[in-house]
């Protein structure tokens, strides 16, 4: 009988331990979906509840950055819904740092998206599609609404829906003080071939990064600590392909993951102990 009891016991121990790993899984699932882009200081429309500006002209979330028709596809961007910026850049290499070997592009791609508002010289409430019937225009409008703006720190100059000129956040148009972008990873000299990298990173000073065939195309990344190994996640560095240029590009979205705020500034990872900067960087 004794026996029994201990049996029973610890069946009873085991369906509880289950049933609280099936509650920490829901609990992370939960913590997940708070992480979503609702919650961050990119939601731009009346729904923003994170205390950063908020547009009057709509409470769509990704209407400011994305339209399911009419996008503009001279962006790489997914269906962007913006006209693409006309600013002249300077670039990182303006700088001749003896350091920087690899070769470095126009900026394009996810990054000029990125500088579509960050650059400072569009209202971010332009679009090509707004939202509902009758909003379309290939040249881009900016939608009729006014902005608030109750922190001084979030960007957003109300007078001009435009970023402010003195935030930390209006890169401009100087690249010079911003790590490179549109530049070749670990100074080049690497190709993909399905799941292998072939060739060396001229600069060794790198990890070598991941890579493996998607749709057709050979896309590449580095592992971070915040995911798992040799699988492409949101949480690793995001590495570009441009035509004409061999090998992977460091853009804006490498680091950052405009969609959830779990970390500071969008990083893809926290940068504690300089984390993120040690995913690519061996020093």
């Amino acid at each position: 009988m004794k026996s029994n009891a201990n049996l029973k016991t610890r069946r009873l121990l085991v369906a509880l331990g289950g049933a609280a790993a099936v509650l920490a899984s829901f609990a992370s699932l939960d913590v997940a979906a708070q992480a979503s882009i609702t919650s961050t200081r990119h939601n731009l429309g009346t729904s923003n509840t994170t205390g950063s500006s908020s547009f009057s002209g709509t409470g769509e979330v990704c209407v400011f950055c994305h339209t399911p028709h009419g996008s503009n596809t001279t962006m790489s961007a997914p269906l962007w819904n913006k006209t693409s910026p006309t600013t002249t850049y300077s670039m990182y290499s303006t700088g001749q740092s003896a350091s920087l070997d690899g070769t470095e592009a126009a900026v394009g791609g996810v990054s000029l998206a990125c500088l579509s508002c960050h650059d400072g010289s569009l209202a971010i409430a332009t679009m090509i599609n707004m939202p509902g019937s009758g909003g379309y225009n290939p040249a881009g409008a900016v939608m009729a609404g006014t902005w608030t703006n109750p922190s001084l720190t979030d960007g957003v100059d109300p007078a001009t829906g435009q970023m402010r000129a003195t935030s930390i956040q209006n890169i401009g148009a100087n690249l010079v003080n911003d790590h490179p972008i549109s530049i070749q990873y670990c100074g080049g000299g690497l190709t993909g071939a399905g799941t292998t990298v072939n060739g060396a990173c001229v600069d060794s000073d790198f990890q070598l990064p991941k890579t493996r065939v998607a749709n057709g195309n050979q896309v590449f990344w580095v592992d971070t600590t915040g995911g798992t190994a040799d699988v492409r996640e949101k949480t690793d560095i995001a590495l570009y392909n441009r035509t004409g240029i061999t090998g992977p590009l460091v853009e804006c979205a490498s680091c950052h993951d405009p969609h959830t705020a779990v970390n500071p500034t969008f990083l893809r990872v926290n940068n504690t102990s300089s984390n993120l900067c040690l995913s690519c960087h061996t020093k």
